[in-house]
């Protein structure tokens, strides 16, 4: 298992930046694939099968890359923060969200973190933003705005402005997709601060399975009308698996070791191409064709990434040639 050592082994351009990306694409389709599940059990019953299974993977593949388990004492008062922030409470409402919005709002909400992400980072870190990098943001969240929201609304938003929304698209769920952003960008810093000391795949396995464990008081606790264990078809419970393996232990377990170290604005400002993700997965897989709206926020997304990410370069200026 010696040549999975990524700090003795680390892998090259290509492969880490299709790392890097990774846990995007599968976001963008767990969260496809968790969203009929939910007509058979209760968002927490839900979240809770996602997480726990994913943890303990994540600290199997800890155990057989030949990682250390054991957590730092002084990073334990940061693990269980972290675990009660982007276990608990992120996922949580995370699930009691998805039943009640909108895919298109929704998920407009639920990416919008990079921005919260990049504030926080600015505060704690000290991580230059820039005015190239500000304008990336409000590219992204544009972006994802021509992605998630049906276009014949982005009309009328334009025409007759916030009113064309209306109350009740904030009586559902999007308030709670907005706070699972806001819990999702606060546990991405407390990550940083838990993997001090501790290995950052024991930190993201051992945050699973402690978050999972208030999911399932609550599940006791509020049994679903359904039963304590859902009565899935066989494909039912294949998307759970994929949702748990997939979606959960290795989207997570990459996520948090690219943002434990690093640039923290640069690399979370990826989840805007989530939606990117799932519409191009649906072009691919269901022949589904997107709206020119859709493209734009394609391009947009695409064009803020990239703005984010090379900020410094392009605010400071490339060197003449002949200078070091």
């Amino acid at each position: 298992m010696k040549w999975l050592d990524l700090k003795k082994n680390p892998p090259g351009p290509l492969l880490r930046a299709i790392a890097m990306l990774l846990p995007f694409a599968l976001w963008g389709t767990a969260m496809a694939a968790m969203r009929p599940l939910l007509e058979g059990t209760s968002p927490l019953m839900l979240a809770s099968l996602r997480l726990l299974p994913a943890g303990v993977l994540v600290l199997l593949a800890a155990l057989a890359l030949g990682r250390s388990w054991r957590i730092d004492p002084l990073d334990w008062p940061w693990l269980i923060a972290f675990a009660l922030v982007d276990g608990s409470i992120f996922q949580g409402l995370l699930a009691r969200g998805l039943g009640q919005t909108g895919a298109g709002l929704g998920s407009v909400l639920i990416d919008s973190q990079p921005l919260l992400v990049a504030l926080l980072a600015r505060s704690l870190f000290g991580e230059a933003i820039n005015p190239v990098g500000w304008i990336g943001l409000m590219l992204g969240l544009l972006a994802i705005l021509c992605l998630g929201l049906p276009a014949p609304l982005l009309r009328h938003w334009w025409l007759d402005g916030p009113v064309a929304v209306g109350a009740q698209a904030w009586s559902h769920g999007e308030l709670w997709m907005l706070g699972a952003a806001a819990a999702m960008a606060l546990g991405t810093v407390l990550s940083r601060y838990a993997a001090r000391r501790s290995d950052p795949v024991a930190i993201t396995g051992w945050h699973m399975v402690l978050g999972a464990i208030p999911l399932l008081i609550g599940t006791i606790a509020l049994p679903p009308a359904q039963g304590f264990l859902p009565a899935w078809t066989g494909l039912q419970w294949g998307l759970m698996a994929y949702a748990a393996v997939f979606g959960s232990a290795l989207a997570y377990g990459l996520f948090f070791w690219f943002a434990s170290s690093g640039d923290l604005t640069g690399f979370t400002a990826l989840t805007f191409l989530t939606p990117v993700f799932a519409l191009l997965c649906g072009v691919w897989l269901l022949d589904e064709s997107l709206l020119p709206f859709q493209w734009l926020g394609v391009a947009l997304a695409l064009v803020s990434v990239l703005l984010i990410n090379r900020r410094q370069q392009l605010w400071q200026g490339s060197p003449a040639a002949g200078q070091p």
